[in-house]
């Protein structure tokens, strides 16, 4: 150790000092007292060359009362302070370490949102770029479309024919007007339309929901699709089977995500017995349709929620 660092520790001798012999050494006394003990004042010791002469040893002062009275209270009061101290450290600790709703009179109810399981981007092969990067002009999706689809909340049914595999291009156009398939089958043909993955699920209160992801060749014939066949932005986009007309909303409003362009509508009212609701995400090579449908009215708050996630999964 340097005579810099000794001089620097605590109760450390100055360089230059001499050892203590072992005859001069004594233990240091802890720097700390118990917790809960009061510190006591040292007692004096004789010394042994001072030694007083024989006989009766006088009797020691008594402590006077008020002294031993003010000790005791003091006392008292510290244990107490160290009681509810620690009672109300342990009370704080376990509120924060509660979720909301374990909190007697803090509980909320849901907000109307799905239990959507954690999600992840999938790998890209070695040596891939993410579709909004630098060198990747066709703004490609290089993971495996199936994996970018988003998974079913909890408690849903899955529709076992959509899954979140390969789904065919006739599932896919079943969802529009039979008199506008055969035109929109010839759109497809010219589009240079490479795959179509999907999942379809229904929840407990009867709201059914779809994902159908389409990957073009490019993002130049993504945008063609989307813009000169489904005419998606535009007062005549086309509906979806069995809806009254299209009408814009602003459920999409505040929801980014780099690269990506979002556009969500509704069945004009008066609707039949089931409402629909349905959004396009223009991702790049991807072209992304989300549907929900529930009697009586589609919920906003699942929707959304359900249109946000794979938005963020193709960005």
């Amino acid at each position: 150790m340097s005579e810099t660092e000794q001089q620097s520790l605590p109760g450390s001798a100055p360089a230059d000092a001499e050892p203590a012999t072992p005859a001069t050494r004594v233990n240091a006394a802890p720097a700390t007292a118990e917790p809960d003990v009061l510190p006591q004042p040292a007692t004096p010791v004789a010394s042994a060359e001072h030694t007083t002469p024989a006989g009766p040893a006088p009797a020691a002062p008594a402590a006077p009362v008020r002294s031993r009275r003010v000790l005791g209270a003091v006392a008292r009061w510290t244990a107490a302070v160290l009681v509810c101290g620690g009672l109300g450290a342990g009370t704080a600790a376990g509120i924060t370490a509660m979720e909301r709703t374990d909190v007697p009179g803090l509980a909320t109810a849901s907000d109307g949102r799905w239990d959507y399981p954690k999600l992840r981007l999938p790998a890209l092969p070695e040596g891939s770029p993410r579709p909004f990067t630098p060198g990747n002009e066709g703004e490609i999706h290089h993971a495996d479309l199936r994996a970018l689809v988003l998974p079913a909340p909890a408690g849903a049914t899955v529709d076992p024919k959509a899954d979140g595999g390969w789904v065919s291009v006739e599932r896919f156009l079943s969802l529009y007007p039979k008199e506008r398939r055969g035109l929109l089958r010839e759109a497809v043909a010219d589009s240079a339309l490479r795959h179509v993955a999907g999942r379809a699920w229904t929840m407990p209160d009867g709201t059914k929901s779809a994902v159908y992801l389409l990957r073009f060749k490019s993002v130049g014939f993504s945008e063609s699709f989307k813009d000169d066949v489904l005419n998606v932005g535009a007062a005549d986009t086309l509906p979806l089977d069995g809806t009254n007309g299209v009408e814009s909303d602003s459920l999409g409003t505040g929801v980014r995500v780099d690269g990506t362009a979002l556009y969500t509508v509704a069945e004009l009212a008066p609707y039949g017995p089931e409402q629909t609701r349905w959004a396009y995400i223009q991702a790049g090579d991807t072209l992304a349709l989300v549907v929900q449908s529930r009697k009586g009215g589609a919920a906003e708050v699942p929707f959304r929620q359900t249109f946000t996630l794979q938005n963020q999964l193709l960005g």
